[in-house]
């Protein structure tokens, strides 16, 4: 996968690596249509440092929601 691409199909993938990745339980609340193309290289920001973590805080976890919830379409 060749994420330097802004596609709709990379935002679905990295949203799911990082529900996946994060054990996300409500996942319905995150869906990868809701985060918009302007805001690809925030989301692969956002992507790339959840996957070089092994283990997160639940203080590190709210953060990186919050930050996701910033990045959904108006």
């Amino acid at each position: 996968m060749n994420l330097t691409e802004r596609t709709t199909d990379n935002i679905e993938y990295m949203i799911t690596a990082i529900k996946d990745k994060l054990r996300m339980v409500n996942v319905g609340a995150m869906r990868s249509e809701n985060f918009n193309v302007a805001a690809y290289e925030d989301l692969k920001d956002i992507y790339d440092l959840v996957m070089k973590k092994e283990t997160f805080s639940i203080s590190e976890m709210e953060a990186i929601v919050s930050e996701l919830g910033t990045l959904v379409k108006k």
